[in-house]
């Protein structure tokens, strides 16, 4: 079967499951939606949405949060895993926002990118979820999925989200690559298809 006739499948399943996604990630502006995003890395968005309440309580501006120190955000995202590094972060981050951005969200990768601990993923999620900018945030749900199903042979991410870049229309990939997570949370994680995955019943699995 062809990528294409896979991407197709794969397109109406989701459409199908998921005609209006919203994103996963609890947040009401640019701000909590980074810090949400980059409290995620290596923890699932369940437990961040937990702590996020408090936190963003306490710190609901760059200002505010610029003004803690790492120690005072770190008991906040205490079960969030890697809090140590990703306190500083995040603290080092608010700081360069109300330096150098007026204490606003970069609208450009290039600035997002250069923020403390933003990669590539956390940047393509705030500029799909918040400026609207076509983005295919690859983790490792779509990473998983993308290689299960086909899509993509990439052993990185980087080639995985170029491939399904390729594959799929861009107005689409914001919607997408939420489509995606939902997907692979409640049908086909990593430790085994369900019964309910109705895209690999339909698809010989790569």
């Amino acid at each position: 079967m062809q990528k294409r006739e896979r991407a197709r499948i794969v397109l109406e399943e989701l459409e199908r499951a998921y005609p209006a996604p919203g994103c996963p990630l609890h947040h009401t502006d640019p701000f909590t939606l980074l810090v949400a995003v980059m409290l995620s890395a290596q923890c699932t968005d369940a437990r961040v949405n937990k702590v996020t309440p408090a936190l963003f309580a306490a710190a609901p501006t760059p200002e505010a949060m610029a003004a803690m120190e790492w120690q005072e955000v770190r008991e906040y995202i205490a079960t969030c895993g890697l809090t140590q590094t990703k306190a500083k972060r995040l603290v080092q981050t608010a700081r360069m926002l109300v330096e150098h951005h007026a204490g606003q969200v970069p609208a450009t990768f290039a600035e997002l990118e250069a923020l403390p601990g933003v990669g590539h993923k956390t940047a393509s999620v705030v500029m799909a979820q918040v400026f609207g900018m076509p983005a295919f945030p690859v983790d490792t749900h779509i990473f998983r999925l993308a290689r299960r199903w086909g899509l993509s042979r990439g052993s990185t991410v980087e080639k995985v989200e170029a491939d399904l870049k390729k594959i799929f229309p861009k107005p689409l990939w914001n919607k997408l690559h939420v489509q995606f997570v939902l997907w692979g949370r409640e049908h086909c994680p990593a430790r085994g298809c369900k019964p309910t995955c109705r895209i690999c019943s339909q698809l010989p699995i790569a």
